[in-house]
């Protein structure tokens, strides 16, 4: 069965930095595009960022020019770099891997943004 494991997350201060990771198994990691997503309290799941196979990237405008999304196949996993963390952040950051029509999901990873 196809695993993906979200580990990094944790409470921060506004500003600083935190790197998510996401290990996946039981799949052909580099033919997925891997993405990042959160849902805060009361909100619905959003997009956060998104690599393609081929290492394209696309992020959501909140988080453009602080966030960088990056891969290692060799390692089968993703990163998500944040930086210059706002309390907005906050969230449950849940890592996915998608090929046409076959989603996985992680099991999520609090992020959490206070002083």
């Amino acid at each position: 069965q196809v695993q993906l494991v979200e580990s990094g997350g944790g409470l921060v201060q506004p500003g600083g930095p935190l790197r998510l990771s996401c290990a996946a198994s039981r799949i052909t990691f580099s033919l997925y595009a891997m993405g990042w997503y959160r849902q805060a309290p009361g909100k619905q799941r959003e997009l956060v960022a998104v690599i393609t196979s081929g290492g394209s990237t696309n992020y959501a405008d909140s988080v453009k020019g602080r966030f960088t999304i990056s891969r290692d196949n060799a390692k089968k996993t993703v990163y998500l770099q944040m930086n210059s963390l706002k309390p907005e952040d906050t969230a449950v950051y849940y890592c996915n891997a998608q090929i046409g029509r076959e989603v996985y999901w992680g099991q999520g990873t609090q992020v959490t943004v206070s002083s």
